[in-house]
């Protein structure tokens, strides 16, 4: 793997905000851009709410983030995906590496150092082709449609929703996993 996921720390602050910053045009035109988030993010981590920074190996550099949020247990054991590519790292590769990491870890059992989820979520604005073709390289399926869903750059955005369940998922042995 070229990449590594891990839990964001304070420390982490600076290099998150380089890459949001160098990559705001990029972000900006589906995702809030705050590239001094990351203190209030690590501040949320807990039962509800995982994030996960996608660092390149090699160069060490910020190539992405995802929030598997929305987390809720007992018999619906679902969250949504929620991700951001930072260049120069963009269509590289390592943010489909980075995402499958991060799905990895959603579906492994929480004894074995994972979320032990059942179903994702990732919901996107239809005109965002990158984020709609990542969703697919993974496997989720389009399930249906959320008209106004999100309030993002001072509208309500309509998205599609995807979905995907740990049976879905290459290797997951759902046997294993009820």
């Amino acid at each position: 793997m070229r990449v590594e996921i891990r839990y964001p720390r304070i420390a982490d602050a600076v290099v998150y905000a380089d890459a949001v910053n160098r990559s705001a045009e990029h972000v900006g035109r589906w995702n809030p851009v705050e590239p001094d988030a990351l203190p209030d993010m690590v501040r949320r981590q807990g039962d509800t709410l995982r994030t996960f920074l996608i660092f390149d190996v090699e160069e060490r550099g910020l190539v992405g983030t995802c929030n598997v949020s929305n987390i809720v247990r007992g018999r619906f054991r679902n969250a949504s995906l929620g991700y951001n590519s930072y260049l120069p790292y963009n269509g590289t590769g390592r943010m489909t590496e980075g995402m499958r990491l991060v799905v990895d870890t959603a579906f492994r059992p929480e004894t074995e150092g994972g979320l032990g989820l059942h179903r994702l979520e990732i919901n996107v604005q239809p005109e965002n082709g990158p984020s709609i073709a990542m969703a697919k390289r993974l496997g989720f399926r389009l399930e249906g449609y959320s008209p106004r869903m999100l309030f993002l750059q001072n509208a309500w955005r309509d998205h599609e929703r995807y979905a995907l369940t740990v049976e879905e998922w290459p290797g997951a042995g759902a046997g294993s996993r009820s």
